[in-house]
């Protein structure tokens, strides 16, 4: 009897830390998270890092491309250019078992990035993450081949060639947006003309439910945000930021940001409450005030450097802001991580150390309760705090080795959105996909 009481209990136990570990991590389906905001949901994630190196638990190889994976269901996606000669024709799409790093399977496609009608620049691999939906795996590449693909198999269910069906105005680097999901529609910034900058797509069929803004398209993803009783695509284009009505794409609202040189505005718009902020290398910083009662805005401050280098408030780049309180955090535009006053965007802090000077310079972060996981260019990832009072760094271990395709200079870089998700982080540069356990010892 005793001896089954205690089989008993320790069932009970397993099963416990069993469900407490499922209950309090989330995948990782889409660009920045869960809900594209950057934000983790995980337990029992390590305090400190491991000095040298974060031991993997697998890597694989894998072709160049600066699109970071997202995981769901047991399964890691990513998109490549394939593994073989730096002048490859190819685009692919692959799935990878989480656990095992073994791959499940590929779809690949011919591309043409010296195409005469749409010729981009870095040409290392297609840019946007794969978004995971409802059993569906949809991807865009850099030309705007679109694919949505049965999660499980890879067998396609739909496809659309944005450039050439919608005459696009390719942007110098190619599409790089996300697709999102919003009900039963994907949004995709597709570039196209006539009022096809944004077009939607019906989840199950493919078809085009409606297409608008007819301006140029930036590099930014798409959000959603709620507005009274109304939820509202953000989507930064490279004229405007503009609020559409996500089922029908009618204009809710616009504020207009032309660009000065020409339209880089890469990170993801954030929010935090009534405030919505977006950063351009070029173009500086605007922060927008939502009416939360209505679809409706006004702008609050609006800030422009002179120069690249001599910028003001924030000229973000690759890597995407996060508002934190009454504060802004954002890598400059040579990436220097600088601290913002919320309602002004006047400099409270600047510091050099989390990632080497450069043009571009790029830290990616994430925020795990009150502190941020960070991944700079450099393949070094993070803990470290940002507050008021000053950066304030835990510790620090190699995750990746730089790789030259995505830049060929400065010792290359790793440019690729991490995902962490179920205690691992995965990250990939032009060479490996990489599991590596987060969590603490068990």
């Amino acid at each position: 009897m005793t001896k089954k009481c205690h089989q008993t209990s320790s069932y009970l136990i397993c099963f416990f830390l069993i469900f407490s570990v499922d209950a309090f991590a989330d995948d990782f389906p889409q660009w920045r998270g869960l809900n594209r905001d950057g934000v983790l949901n995980e337990q029992n994630l390590l305090e400190e890092l491991p000095e040298g190196e974060l031991p993997k638990k697998w890597s694989i190889p894998i072709g160049s491309g600066y699109s970071g994976p997202t995981v769901a269901d047991g399964r890691v996606y990513v998109t490549d250019r394939g593994i073989g000669e730096s002048d490859n024709q190819v685009e692919r799409i692959l799935c990878i078992n989480a656990d095992t790093g073994e791959q499940v399977w590929e779809h690949s496609y011919e591309v043409n990035y010296n195409d005469d009608e749409y010729n981009i620049g870095y040409k290392a691999g297609p840019r946007a993450a794969v978004t995971i939906h409802s059993g569906k795996a949809i991807a865009v590449g850099a030309m705007g081949d679109m694919k949505c693909l049965n999660a499980a198999t890879g067998n396609i269910i739909w496809e659309h060639r944005l450039a050439k069906e919608y005459k696009a105005k390719m942007p110098i680097w190619g599409i790089t947006a996300a697709p999102l999901v919003h009900e039963n529609l994907v949004i995709q910034i597709a570039a196209g003309s006539d009022g096809a900058c944004v077009v939607a797509f019906n989840l199950e069929t493919g078809k085009e439910a409606w297409r608008a803004i007819d301006e140029l398209a930036g590099y930014s993803a798409p959000i959603i945000v709620r507005q009274g009783k109304q939820d509202v695509a953000v989507c930064w284009t490279g004229e405007s930021v503009t609020g559409l009505n996500p089922q029908t794409g009618s204009t809710l609202w616009r504020l207009p940001m032309k660009s000065r040189n020409m339209p880089i505005g890469v990170a993801t718009p954030v929010t935090a409450g009534k405030y919505l902020f977006v950063s351009s290398f070029y173009d500086g910083s605007m922060l927008i005030e939502m009416n939360l009662d209505r679809p409706d805005v006004k702008q609050v401050w609006r800030r422009i450097g002179t120069s690249e280098k001599n910028t003001d408030a924030l000229h973000c780049m690759i890597s995407t802001p996060l508002i934190k309180g009454q504060h802004i955090y954002g890598v400059d535009s040579y990436g220097e991580l600088r601290c913002l006053d919320l309602l002004t965007g006047d400099r409270v802090w600047e510091n050099t150390t989390a990632v080497p000077r450069a043009r571009w310079a790029t830290i990616h972060t994430l925020q795990d309760g009150n502190r941020e996981i960070m991944l700079n260019d450099q393949g070094e990832l993070i803990f470290a705090n940002l507050a008021p009072e000053g950066y304030q760094e835990s510790s620090r271990t190699k995750l990746l080795a730089p790789t030259l395709r995505q830049l060929p200079r400065r010792n290359g870089v790793t440019w690729a959105h991490p995902a962490i998700a179920n205690g691992f982080i995965y990250a990939r540069s032009d060479k490996e996909l990489i599991a590596a356990p987060l969590t603490k010892p068990q």
